[in-house]
């Protein structure tokens, strides 16, 4: 085993490093990973701009990466459901105790949950991570490394599609084709969506949406009003849509939202924006559309696996970029810009392949 542990780390607003750092042993209920695959997401290129992301501040060196899938390079006294050699994808968030919210199934919302890359935890974007093994679940042969690393964005459009009631026969509309838009339109249709309209300000998003097989795309300008957008996407559909998932966070997207949507429907918060929002609340109000937030994801990972093997759902043309870890900022760079759809950062020295 190599004795060097290159990790990328934020010390501060705008200072990425990459440092060497000791290889960690695994607790008993714990197993040592050589990490293969960790794509950068949005909220890694915010903390390391603006030192925070709402309540959860920088304040000590912290290791960023949170989507992830590696190979088990040691396991602890206690695990016995894998072992080395065994590839597995990671889930991020592990409840620290056994809370009300853990007991009633919704573990992402216990307070004191541990979570890679949200300060003070260290995320997994390094050559050598430990992590639970109860939340590190075995990739089939047929699964890459790259696939089990995007179950982590794929397990916010399931968590949102879930909380939405999509089922067969929905009809969806989806604000934004970034990554979260485009997992959530791969989930959407896999749980029976009839019909998905997405829309975005960029023609090269909406064109990755129609190959991922959304069926109206809807290109935004931004001087559309709201309420204008609302009929374009109700003239498009040929009926208003029956559930609305968010992807964006900006305010004026919420208010189509809000506008767009069939009475009796629901419109699912999943982007994140301003603290405070001004919205239509009353013509939601009086037309029963309900309006939900997710907050990361619970008891999704065993469903994206299957999702994945069975074919159901492709996220391979969901990676753009590829990078080796020695070119981690030039990765961030990347993603910062807004350059293609999700970058993935190669850990393992001696296997760069998906």
């Amino acid at each position: 085993m190599a004795q060097e542990n290159l990790s990328v780390v934020l010390h501060a607003k705008g200072d990425l490093r990459l440092e060497n750092r000791p290889i960690p042993e695994p607790g008993p209920n714990e197993v040592l990973l050589q990490m293969h695959s960790v794509g950068i997401c949005g909220s890694d290129v915010h903390y390391w701009q603006n030192g925070r992301i709402g309540d959860f501040v920088l304040k000590k060196p912290m290791v960023l990466g949170h989507e992830a899938a590696g190979r088990v390079a040691k396991v602890g006294s206690a695990v016995t459901h894998l072992k080395p050699g065994d590839r597995v994808a990671i889930e991020p968030g592990v409840p620290r105790e056994m809370d009300e919210f853990f007991k009633r199934g919704q573990y992402n919302l216990s307070p004191t949950i541990f979570f890679c890359a949200t300060p003070p935890d260290d995320g997994n974007l390094c050559r050598y991570y430990t992590h639970n093994a109860n939340f590190c679940y075995k990739l089939p042969d047929n699964v890459t490394f790259e696939e089990g690393a995007l179950i982590e964005p794929l397990s916010v459009g399931i968590h949102a599609c879930r909380r939405a009631g999509v089922t067969l026969g929905s009809t969806v509309l989806i604000c934004g084709a970034g990554p979260i838009g485009l997992v959530s339109l791969l989930v959407a249709k896999a749980m029976g969506a009839s019909k998905v309209i997405i829309t975005d300000l960029f023609a090269e998003r909406l064109g990755m949406a129609k190959e991922l097989g959304a069926d109206f795309q809807l290109t935004v300008k931004k001087d559309d009003g709201p309420q204008q957008l609302a009929k374009k996407v109700e003239d498009t559909l040929g009926a208003q849509p029956q559930i609305t998932l968010e992807c964006t966070g900006v305010e004026s997207c919420i208010q189509t939202a809000l506008y767009a949507t069939g009475s009796g429907g629901v419109v699912m918060l999943v982007g994140l924006g301003a603290s405070m929002t001004t919205v239509p609340l009353v013509n939601a109000a009086v037309r029963e559309v309900d309006i939900r937030g997710v907050f990361r994801y619970c008891n999704t990972w065993p469903m994206a696996i299957a999702m994945l093997s069975s074919g159901k759902v492709n996220v391979k043309p969901l990676v753009t970029h590829r990078f080796p870890l020695e070119q981690a900022v030039q990765a961030f760079e990347t993603t910062r810009q807004g350059l293609g759809i999700k970058v993935m950062l190669k850990c393992d020295k001696n296997d760069q392949n998906p």
